[in-house]
């Protein structure tokens, strides 16, 4: 939400997005999502805003060690 000079309150808009995901891995995630109380949608959206912030993946990444 944005604010303008008024301070009337307008929303963003926003786009649909459609990705393929190991069912599993979505199910688990789902669970965890679901005693935080956050939707998948929102999660989706906090990760996006964070490449944004950090200007790449907002964690490590690595290969595993053998």
């Amino acid at each position: 939400m944005r604010y303008n000079k008024t301070e009337v309150i307008t929303m963003e808009k926003t786009m649909t997005l459609n990705l393929r995901v190991n069912p599993t891995v979505k199910q688990q995630a789902e669970d965890v999502l679901k005693q935080l109380g956050i939707p998948m949608a929102t999660a989706i959206d906090m990760y996006l805003r964070q490449i944004t912030l950090t200007g790449g993946i907002p964690f490590s990444l690595s290969l595993p060690k053998a």
